[in-house]
């Protein structure tokens, strides 16, 4: 498992989360890219080229928050447009990366997979130590663990292994 990278990615409109942690389960890297100001598709290529310098498909493992499919309003054809954007560089790039939906991301990261963004916080920094003022930092950071907790099953608890089960392995 030397130099292997487990990688979060939490997309949205206005910015994306990004958290790596190292093999050890450390945080290597956290970073919040913002969107550009360019007209779409254009913004999501550009903001994808951005993810993809901060991530290595020889070492990552990568988990990227599936779409919330109960979305309305006029931001979810532009979130589908940069998750899809995210995913077709995945690809071509040869990452090993699955997605976990948002309600596994919650359960992962706080046992409810109802819970709210802003009630994720104090969980998270209670079982990880870890805490960000940015949503999708935190998001990203509740998949690194998971893609971390694919490959290193200690001290893991019975809802984390519910989820893992359900998340295909990268």
């Amino acid at each position: 498992m030397r130099d292997i990278r487990f990688v979060g990615i939490d997309p949205s409109l206005t910015s994306t989360g990004i958290v790596i942690l190292d093999e050890s389960g450390n945080v290597a890297e956290q970073l919040s890219i913002k969107a550009g100001k360019e007209d779409d598709p254009l913004r999501f290529m550009k903001l994808t080229e951005k993810v993809k310098k901060h991530l290595n498909p020889s070492t990552d493992k990568v988990i990227i928050e599936g779409f919330s499919f109960g979305s309305k309003g006029s931001g979810v054809s532009k979130m589908y447009g940069i998750g899809w954007t995210l995913r077709i560089m995945l690809e071509e790039d040869v990452f090993a990366w699955t997605e976990a939906t948002p309600s596994a991301v919650k359960k992962f990261g706080s046992n409810k997979g109802n819970a709210k963004k802003e009630d994720l916080v104090l969980p998270v920094y209670k079982k990880w130590g870890f805490e960000s003022s940015v949503n999708d930092i935190t998001d990203a950071y509740i998949m690194a663990r998971i893609a971390y907790s694919m490959y290193n099953h200690d001290g893991l608890l019975e809802y984390e292994k519910d989820v893992l089960r359900k998340i295909k392995k990268i």
